[in-house]
């Protein structure tokens, strides 16, 4: 009897240190278990930036289907790569589109002003994304939707109205919950959530920030890979 009692203790001993060990791999985020509902979507595609450096886009391109290039953020940067990356990635056979990142402490007119003055439109061109996130002060103290959702309303429509194309919108789970859940349901959503599934209805999703691929030098070692909602068929159409 001593010997079954100690064996069951041992038992669940070592049961405990395996979840307290699963549980502090997911918290490093060594573990993300959305790879694998990630892996059921056929169009994959990647999201980059200066931070990725030089890129060699034949080789990132491999096994890709779209990526999307930061271009701008509030009413005056430009990301100091993207006129070499958006020239070259629309060299391979990849959908490309490109990205601005939205400021809070700038005019929704100026900011669309930036990105229409640097980014060129064309034919199989992907909407232009604007990403809302929080970022310095406002992780801690954001700006409340009345001081946001005019500005950004006057960027998704000045966008929309110079490319034709109704924009998309990145967001990341708490600025969506406050700027764009109850303001901009009009509008496709890309997404970011690099732990889960997304219990929203999206169009792209970020599934990962902590990828590696060939093709790439800079200081940021890792690649964020993105999703479609959808098949191939479905893809070439949008």
């Amino acid at each position: 009897m001593r010997t079954v009692r100690k064996g069951l203790i041992i038992s669940l001993i070592a049961a405990a240190l395996i979840v307290t060990a699963l549980a502090a791999l997911f918290y490093l985020k060594i573990i993300k278990i959305n790879i694998f509902s990630a892996n059921k979507y056929p169009v994959k595609g990647v999201d980059v930036s200066s931070y990725q450096g030089k890129i060699d886009w034949e080789t990132l391109s491999s096994g890709l289907d779209f990526a999307f290039i930061k271009a701008t953020e509030g009413s005056g940067y430009v990301d100091e790569r993207f006129g070499y990356n958006y020239e070259q990635a629309r060299r391979t056979d990849l959908r490309v589109g490109a990205y601005h990142f939205f400021s809070f402490d700038s005019s929704g007119k100026t900011q669309a002003e930036n990105f229409i003055k640097n980014v060129e439109n064309y034919d199989k061109m992907l909407p232009p994304v604007v990403d809302v996130e929080f970022y310095g002060e406002y992780r801690k103290s954001p700006k409340p939707p009345e001081e946001v959702v005019n500005e950004l309303k006057t960027l998704l429509d000045t966008l929309e109205e110079h490319y034709g194309k109704k924009p998309i919108i990145y967001a990341t789970g708490s600025a969506y919950s406050l700027y764009i859940a109850e303001n901009f349901d009009e509008y496709d959503l890309w997404i970011r959530d690099v732990y889960f599934t997304p219990d929203k209805d999206w169009t792209f999703w970020q599934y990962s920030d902590t990828a590696r691929l060939d093709g790439y030098i800079g200081e940021e070692k890792h690649i964020d890979l993105d999703v479609f909602n959808g098949g191939r068929e479905e893809f070439e159409e949008y």
